[in-house]
């Protein structure tokens, strides 16, 4: 045999062997099934094996259709079946590498970047394997789509013509199939190169330079103008040397970024015009003008994708220069109860003791005083879960109302004292040069509806990250708007904990993998940076009233609150305060220096 081997070439001489072996020796010669045609070997009854096997397919079915209940019923049934167990339930139809890939993201967001690397590497591999399988696919005769070919006619410059249409979209296609989750619409965007983007930092992060320049290289085949990589790979390049890393090659895999249509000239230029036939010529122009079309807008958001992703990139890496936990708490009474590292994630903290007991009350009953259902709600009495009532204050509207004597001065002053007191523990804790700015402030009370508690499996504020849209499903987080793109730390301080659930929780981007644990109580604060890192939510308050102050602060003085500059002036005014007067005196390092620009797409 001689000359270019297909991918599925292979297959064809194996049935050409088995057809010749079976024609030469006679059926009866034909060998039994064997153990891999029975799983449970032959020991095991049918009706075993079919429950075992309508397990999975029940499985398989319900993954790529989640909102199916009769399945759901049937998923119900099977494990109440007696010799069915929870390993029987497997999906069918897993792909390998989507598997592989998920495995390597979650050890690549848990910072484990040797185990990482192990199963992107291998996602990779199983990539490459379905591409070419489903490639080979393609490679078959024209697909009339059920009974079209009774009225199909063409002749050979058409029926050529539309074959290799056919196959080169079939091809193109492989890249959404790859990249398609069972039970999600969407496929995961910029599938392939994201390997390469995980694969640079975590070969960084594990010391391997050769490998983080090969990883990147790449990824610029995909990319060649990200900024973020590119820079990335001049830093790679600094500290492997020059003269090791220009060498360093790419690796081999296609240039084309994997959402764009193939460029074909279906008109070439040495048929004349009058002998390509009227029909074909106008379904021609018809497809030049679609794909045209298409591809510009697939241009557009190719190029707005990028937009967004270098933004995401260069605010994370410029706020990363600031990062270094663990500085003085500056205000006496106040002590870490919990850290990052006791808190299972990075760039977390518990405090105790930024309130006495009395102050809690007084700023309790200042809410139950001031307090409007639905306050920074839009008015929504029960925003996030119909089982509890809001009532919330803002510092601005309680000196107001301090002012025209409605409720105790004093109390509103504390209020705004307390909010000044967490931002300067915040700012000096995880060691920030650049000031925090109030994004909002917000103290607020949960309320449970007694009458409405049975039965109930909601939280009272669902898993959220703060500064960017949160995809549990992809393990993604869009900073994009409407999410508050500004915000970069958080915090609430607690007023008491005399009620039932309200457990403030850190979870995994899969919004499910619960990681830390907080039980609020008077003087109790819990801050933390809001970005991907830290998806949080809080679990339903079933009975009594959660009261808090919930606060969010900004690095960038053009996203301020103007309700914060309204209010300190305000108190100016009424005490005579200038600004700075109650910032403590603290000696303020140089900022960390991180040199390496993190990309998640």
């Amino acid at each position: 045999h001689t000359g270019t081997v297909s991918p599925h070439s292979g297959t064809l001489l194996r049935g050409s062997c088995v057809v010749t072996c079976v024609t030469w020796s006679g059926p009866g010669s034909w060998a039994p099934c064997t153990g891999a045609v029975l799983p449970a070997g032959s020991a095991a009854s049918p009706g075993q094996l079919f429950q075992h096997l309508a397990a999975a397919a029940a499985h398989t079915f319900f993954v790529a259709n989640p909102g199916h209940q009769e399945m759901r019923q049937n998923m119900e049934y099977y494990q109440g079946m007696v010799g069915v167990h929870e390993d029987d339930f497997t999906d069918l139809e897993a792909k390998p590498h989507l598997g592989e890939f998920q495995l390597g993201i979650q050890f690549y967001t848990e910072e484990q970047p040797a185990a990482a690397i192990l199963h992107l590497e291998k996602a990779l591999k199983e990539y490459f394997v379905a591409d070419t399988e489903c490639r080979a696919l393609c490679e078959g005769p024209y697909d009339y789509e059920g009974y079209n070919y009774l009225e199909y006619n063409a002749d050979l410059f058409q029926a050529i013509t539309d074959h290799s249409m056919q196959v080169l979209s079939c091809k193109q296609g492989c890249v959404t199939e790859l990249a398609s989750q069972p039970g999600q619409e969407k496929p995961l965007e910029d599938f392939l190169p994201s390997h390469f983007n995980y694969l640079q930092f975590a070969y960084y992060n594990n010391g391997n330079y050769e490998k983080a320049i090969e990883c990147a290289k790449t990824y610029l085949l995909f990319f060649p103008h990200d900024e973020v990589m590119n820079q990335n790979l001049a830093y790679y390049t600094a500290v492997l040397g020059e003269n090791l890393a220009r060498p360093i090659q790419p690796r081999e895999v296609s240039r084309s970024p994997p959402c764009q249509l193939p460029k074909v000239d279906r008109n070439d230029t040495w048929t004349p015009e009058e002998v390509i036939p009227k029909r074909l010529r106008e379904k021609q122009k018809v497809e030049r003008e679609t794909a045209a079309r298409i591809s510009e807008e697939i241009g557009n958001l190719m190029k707005e994708i990028e937009t967004l992703v270098e933004e995401k990139a260069k605010e994370s890496a410029d706020m990363s220069k600031f990062i270094r936990e663990g500085g003085p708490l500056v205000y006496e009474g106040a002590s870490v109860t919990m850290n990052s590292k006791a808190l299972n994630g990075t760039q977390r903290v518990v405090v105790d003791g930024v309130l006495s007991a009395e102050e809690c009350r007084e700023l309790q009953r200042l809410t139950n005083a001031a307090a409007s259902a639905g306050d920074g709600y839009r008015g929504k009495t029960s925003p996030h879960t119909p089982s509890e009532t809001f009532y919330g204050v803002t510092v601005l509207k309680a000196l107001k109302l301090g002012q025209e004597g409605k409720v105790p001065l004093h109390s509103a002053y504390l209020y705004y004292n307390v909010t000044e007191k967490v931002r300067h523990m915040i700012e000096s804790y995880f060691r920030l040069e650049v000031p925090l700015h109030f994004s909002y402030s917000h103290l607020v009370c949960r309320t449970a509806i007694d009458e409405k508690q049975d039965g109930r499996n909601d939280n009272s504020h669902e898993v959220h990250v703060d500064n960017c849209i949160l995809n549990a499903e992809a393990l993604l987080c869009v900073k994009e708007p409407p999410a508050y793109t500004f915000r970069d730390y958080s915090a609430i301080l607690y007023l008491n904990g005399d009620f039932e659930g309200g457990a403030f929780y850190f979870t995994e981007l899969d919004a499910k993998t619960e990681t830390a644990e907080v039980q609020p109580q008077c003087g109790r604060a819990v801050g933390f940076s809001s970005g991907s890192e830290n998806p949080h939510g809080v679990k339903a308050v079933t009975k009594g009233q959660r009261c808090a102050i919930a606060l969010w602060f900004t690095l960038d003085p053009r996203h301020s609150e103007r309700e914060r500059v309204q209010a300190d002036d305000l108190v100016k005014m009424l005490f005579g305060m200038e600004e700075g007067d109650l910032e403590p005196e603290t000696e303020k390092e140089s900022p960390a220096a991180i040199v390496v620009r993190k990309d998640e797409l």
